[in-house]
């Protein structure tokens, strides 16, 4: 396995998008809009392959203010779950957040996730709010 950082708009995005939805958007009954989408130009977007090049998951970041980091649209396809693909994508992506300069990475972490990402040092913060129809927490981790 190994992670990439690919560009907005080329054919490995497209994958990439496609895999979100169907992971994170179909079973809501939401699709993405071309707004929604046009707003991730200015992202950062990691993919994570296999040794065949086949896409085994993704996520994207969006810089905030305060040098914050927003990391977003975490996916992995559901047959590769639980493998230490989320694990790779997210040290990864930490990585590229403290060479760009960020000091703190958030997320909005579906309440199902929440085991997830406390094994990988991020707290919750505040209470619970509903986004995408679904409970969500607010979660942080210092990149130092």
């Amino acid at each position: 396995m190994f992670t990439l950082l690919i560009d907005f708009g080329t054919p490995a995005y497209d994958d990439a998008v496609k895999l979100r939805d169907d992971i994170l958007r179909k079973p809501l009954g939401l699709e993405f809009t071309a707004e929604y989408l046009a707003a991730e130009y200015n992202m950062i977007h990691l993919v994570c392959y296999n040794e065949r090049h086949e896409l085994l998951g993704c996520l994207s970041l969006s810089p905030q203010e305060n040098n914050e980091i927003k990391m977003r649209q975490v996916a992995v396809r559901e047959d590769c779950q639980g493998k230490g693909i989320g694990q790779l994508m997210v040290a990864d992506s930490e990585t590229i957040a403290r060479e760009k300069g960020f000091t703190k990475m958030t997320l909005h972490a579906r309440h199902t996730a929440i085991p997830f990402y406390k094994k990988l040092q991020y707290t919750k913060k505040g209470r619970a709010f509903t986004e995408v129809t679904v409970k969500h927490y607010k979660m942080e981790k210092k990149l130092i």
